[in-house]
């Protein structure tokens, strides 16, 4: 009797281990480029946003070749939520003080319809008031580039890169995405021009 209670102690013991642990592998996503890799080229459509760019509505380009070496906040997102555009308006802030270090951003739209996230990411920057942050939807629209490896389940995927080369990589599930973690973005955007 005694053995069989301590038996199923140890087998406690490793269930819990063993659902502490799923759950923390649950909560390392990982999605896109990660520090000291190289963002690819890829082709994406403009829809919306900084209009000081240089790049009409509509126009398809590599915009990650347009931003050559400049420090850039690369976000790929499933969702244009209350969240993003939090996040989006932050980033707006910074991109606003650090325009002399030429800070630049850009969002991609990402989703199975490339026509309704076109539509949607039209009015998101509409309703958001969003200036200087562009809007772009890739040409892989469902994941985004396959070089870029953007996790299905990533519902915001957030690339801060300069010179091509990752400086800080964040990826969130859905509703995962809140101020702690909004600011922890940001901070790694300013590091891009420190």
């Amino acid at each position: 009797m005694v053995f069989a209670e301590k038996v199923r102690g140890v087998l406690a013991a490793l269930v819990a281990v063993a659902v502490m642990a799923a759950g923390v592998a649950s909560a390392d996503l990982t999605s896109g480029p990660q520090p000291g890799e190289s963002v690819g080229a890829f082709t994406v459509t403009k829809v919306a946003g900084n209009a000081n760019d240089g790049v009409a509505e509509g126009k398809s380009l590599c915009y990650r070749c347009k931003m050559g070496n400049r420090p850039v906040v690369m976000i790929f997102a499933r969702t244009a939520d209350q969240s993003l555009a939090k996040l989006i308006d932050e980033l707006e802030e910074e991109l606003k003080e650090h325009e002399s270090d030429k800070l630049t951003g850009f969002v991609n739209m990402i989703g199975s319809d490339a026509e309704s996230l076109k539509v949607a990411a039209a009015k998101f920057v509409k309703d958001n008031g969003i200036q200087r942050v562009a809007f772009v939807v890739p040409e892989d629209a469902q994941n985004g580039p396959d070089n870029l490896k953007i996790a299905p389940e990533a519902d915001l995927t957030v690339v801060c890169y300069k010179g091509g080369k990752v400086m800080a990589s964040h990826a969130f599930k859905k509703g995962e995405l809140n101020g702690d973690k909004i600011g922890a973005v940001v901070e790694a955007s300013c590091s891009l021009v420190e």
